[in-house]
């Protein structure tokens, strides 16, 4: 019982967008950003993500669970894609 878990989900910051245009879509982003930052929040802990016809069927804890691991390992790695 004295068995400490972790949580669920972290409680780092994850934005999910749905049915924005390229455009508009990184429109949001840039404003989010800013709002972050005017809030003194480091923009740069935020991952951002758009729903795909895969992740319309998870479970939101399972898609803030991989959103948060992908965006630290780019974090991590510059931005680089896995080989």
């Amino acid at each position: 019982m004295g068995n400490k878990e972790k949580p669920a989900v972290s409680g780092e910051p994850v934005v999910l967008l749905h049915g924005f245009d390229g455009d508009t879509l990184m429109a949001v982003v840039r404003a989010v950003k800013s709002a972050a930052g005017e809030a003194g929040i480091d923009s740069g802990s935020i991952a951002f993500t758009t729903t795909t016809p895969t992740n319309l069927e998870w479970k939101i804890k399972a898609l803030i669970r991989e959103v948060r691991k992908e965006h630290e390992y780019f974090q991590k790695n510059d931005g680089k894609q896995p080989d």
